[in-house]
């Protein structure tokens, strides 16, 4: 029987890293360089062994390692992990990746290289190695003080911006230039798609492997996992993106998920195989000639990596507000290249523009800074005594006063600058799902249903197909809904102006919007055009329908979205009594505020406004429990008023009340069912009781305003738990969709009919009966 030659050289690689592998984790180096020593050794530069003979399979076999390679770094990475690294790993990585960048073009034009070799040289000395850090971090011992946590931010963001050059790196290369319509424009459709897959991804992905998950032995999760890493690489390179990108993008949408730790684990022994056959196949490339011919290059490049690493990250550190202590460690630890400047170098062979002596300056380069990276992360506190010591006093004041521990350790943004920062997060979240939706029916239906359809009703029902796709977040993109605007509105006058501007320019980005699909199929004139997206936005503003619809959506989103965390949560949590720890309850006694006399609730909008209910009204001895929208306020009646802290302090600002302290009636209302409520008569207090809702229900499938839960039992809907996330004040258009958890409020009455409407499930059954007895 006839052996394949693949076969034969895999053993031969594969038995070669194993010993070459043991003797490095003898000598405690990265296995890294154990790979690449064994890809020298059985490559074609190296006579002493047998050499590999079927190169074109084995180069098949890295191509896969660069992807699972790629999806195990996406897997290591989520949103969440994003969100908590902070402005200091964001500056220090962008000064040292735009740094780096700049330094190894300009090192590789004084070396006399091409345009594509500088490039790429540039690409490669930007990126740190996750891997040589975090095991020199072990060795050492210092792994969770200060600046490794500020590393591993930056790490983060780093791995973020490599995939983001592979993707210039490509589109420049295929250029054979940097021409700067091209690449905005692949830049821009490449961040398109990319938050078009996260957002696509989050929504259907764990819904996905929820339905499933009772069925999924760990076979079938492999294979899933698997089958969407590579699924994701052909829909990457068939837009015309890497191969890397896809696999990075389908690990991270995993990450997500509550299966990510599984998925990792299962897929680990495919990352580790295919990614030794990369790392082997790197080693085998090595030229001990060229690299001879080009031992000053090496030697630059080297001196290059550490100097310039020292100075960009120290640099971005200390711009960040860090001390110099921290900065200087930090930079330290950074100084090497890695396994992502292989891939880059790998990148640019595949497309054939770089030359053939890069790829084994690179492996040398990265085995020289491997080994001297735990020297530079010890050298970093002597080197900071010395500059302590020499540095002028007048420079280390300014520093100091500059770095100071109360700047570097400010993370609070100003509430403007939190209130900026979500308006344009959501509006372009809004904005990339309605541009995916128009590019999406009118470049894939439209062809697609032209075929079997006239003219006309294949563009009226793409213009529909779209608008209806569309419609729930054009909804909430017309309708402001940012807890703090209401803050900034009542703090002052003068923010009014911007405030309504930046309301008008939602507006106008929901018309262009609502215009462009109708422009692209129907080249109305521009009046018409107009007229006909006024009134389209005005129909889409007052449909509750679609604002139910949207909310729906966005439930849905979120609990995927937070999926690791509250199923984290649940286990100390399974009871859901944590809920009512997060609303408060605020007391106003004798109420004197005569602008409000004589209104109904109703008409205060407070709810609207604000986000409060008023739960009960003290008139005399009088209780008024859950009061109608039409109870009128009269002077001198005690109010408790329910909502979360920070929208009870806005609405005491607009009345112009103290804030409340806590202990004197502003409480959890946790706290206030159970202790605040002391002296009022049993008939008199307020209770709190969840109900689950099920399939054949009356509420199930309704929204909470058609339900009418308020007018039937007497009671409020103060949250609503939907797949463990819970919405705290619930839009009364949110539909109640089966196995929904909601949260009400009311009194002991109120048990009494939920229970007969069989609808209360778990309260205790003397308290029932009681309240059942007392109706």
């Amino acid at each position: 029987m006839h052996i394949p030659a693949l076969i034969s050289d895999l053993a031969l690689m594969l038995i070669v890293a194993g010993l070459t592998t043991l003797l490095f984790v003898r000598i405690k180096q990265p296995l890294v360089l154990g790979y690449i020593l064994a890809g020298f050794l059985t490559g074609p530069f190296f006579n002493l062994f047998p050499a590999v003979h079927d190169t074109v399979n084995i180069n098949t076999w890295s191509e896969l390692g660069i992807i699972f390679l790629m999806f195990s770094l996406g897997l290591e990475f989520n949103l969440h992990k994003l969100a908590s690294v902070g402005g200091t790993a964001i500056i220090t990585a962008l000064t040292e990746v735009g740094g780096m960048l700049g330094l190894g073009f300009v090192l590789g034009n004084l070396m006399g290289w091409g345009l594509m070799d500088s490039v790429f040289l540039g690409g490669v000395l930007a990126m740190s190695s996750t891997t040589i850090i975090i095991k020199a971090f072990e060795e050492l011992k210092l792994k969770g003080q200060k600046f490794t946590e500020l590393v591993f931010g930056t790490l983060i963001i780093e791995d973020i911006a490599g995939i983001f050059m592979m993707i210039i790196l490509s589109t420049i290369a295929v250029s054979s230039g940097v021409t700067g319509g091209a690449l905005a424009s692949k830049l821009l459709m490449m961040l398109l798609y990319l938050a078009l897959w996260l957002l696509l991804g989050i929504y259907l992905i764990p819904t996905l492997l929820k339905k499933i998950h009772d069925i999924v032995s760990d076979e079938t999760l492999l294979i899933v996992s698997l089958g969407m890493c590579l699924g994701m690489v052909l829909l990457a390179d068939a837009l015309g993106f890497s191969s890397a990108l896809g696999a990075f993008l389908a690990g991270s949408l995993l990450a997500g998920t509550i299966h990510a730790e599984r998925v990792e684990h299962l897929t680990k022994p495919v990352k580790d195989l295919f990614g030794a056959i990369f790392f082997i196949s790197v080693g085998m490339l090595v030229d001990p000639a060229l690299l001879l011919q080009y031992r000053l290059p090496v030697l630059f490049v080297t001196l290059a990596t550490i100097l310039g690493k020292l100075v960009f990250s120290s640099g971005g550190m200390l711009l960040s507000g860090q001390g110099l202590k921290t900065a200087l460690s930090s930079g330290f630890s950074l100084a090497q290249i890695g396994e992502f400047a292989f891939i880059i170098t790998a990148l640019g062979a595949s497309l054939k523009v770089t030359s053939d002596f890069l790829y084994p300056i690179v492996v040398c380069v990265s085995v020289i800074t491997t080994l001297t990276t735990p020297f530079c992360i010890r050298l970093a506190q002597p080197f900071y005594e010395f500059l302590n010591r020499r540095l002028p006093q007048s420079w280390l004041h300014k520093l100091n006063r500059y770095t100071s521990d109360e700047q570097s350790e400010q993370e609070q943004d100003s509430e403007w600058q939190q209130f900026i920062r979500n308006y344009f997060g959501y509006l372009a979240i809004y904005v990339v799902l309605i541009l995916g939706i128009t590019y999406l029916d009118l470049h894939y239906f439209f062809p697609f249903a032209h075929n079997y359809m006239g003219d006309m009703l294949t563009r009226l029902l793409t213009a529909v197909l779209i608008l209806l796709l569309s419609a729930p977040f054009l909804r909430n993109l017309l309708s402001l809904r940012n807890r703090r605007f209401a803050s900034l509105w009542m703090k002052s006058r003068s923010n009014h102006p911007p405030l309504i501007a930046l309301a008008l320019f939602r507006w106008i980005v929901a018309m262009l919007l609502i215009m462009l699909p109708l422009q692209q199929l129907y080249h109305i004139p521009p009046l018409m055009l107009w007229g006909v997206t006024i009134v389209l936005t005005f129909m889409i503003y007052r449909s509750d329908w679609l604002l139910g619809s949207y909310l729906r959506v966005e439930a849905r989103f979120l609990s995927n979205f937070n999926e690791r965390q509250l199923a984290a949560r649940a286990g100390d949590a399974s009871d859901h009594h944590w809920l009512d720890e997060h609303i408060w309850v605020c007391r106003i006694p004798a109420f004197n505020q005569t602008a409000y006399h004589d209104k109904t609730l109703l008409q205060m909008r407070w709810g609207e406004r604000f986000g409060i209910n008023v739960i009960k009204i003290i008139r005399g001895k009088r209780h008024i429990n859950i009061p109608a929208g039409t109870e009128r306020l009269r002077l001198g009646d005690d109010l408790y008023l329910m909502g979360s802290k920070e929208r009870l302090d806005i609405l005491l600002r607009e009345l112009n009340l103290p804030a409340n302290k806590e202990g004197e009636l502003y409480a959890t209302l946790h706290d206030f069912i159970g202790k605040g409520q002391d002296g009022f008569s049993e008939e008199d207090q307020l209770l709190c009781y969840t109900v689950t809702a099920e399939r054949g229900m009356e509420i199930t499938g309704l929204s909470i305003k058609d339900a009418k839960i308020k007018d039937k039992w007497s009671c409020f809907v103060i949250g609503l738990e939907r797949d463990l996330y819970p919405l705290i004040n619930p839009n009364h258009n949110m539909v109640i969709n089966n196995k929904d958890l909601i949260w009400v409020l009311g009194t002991q009455k109120m048990a009494g009919k939920l229970a007969r409407a069989d609808l209360l499930q778990s309260p205790d059954e003397e308290l029932i009966m009681e309240s059942m007895k007392r109706d």
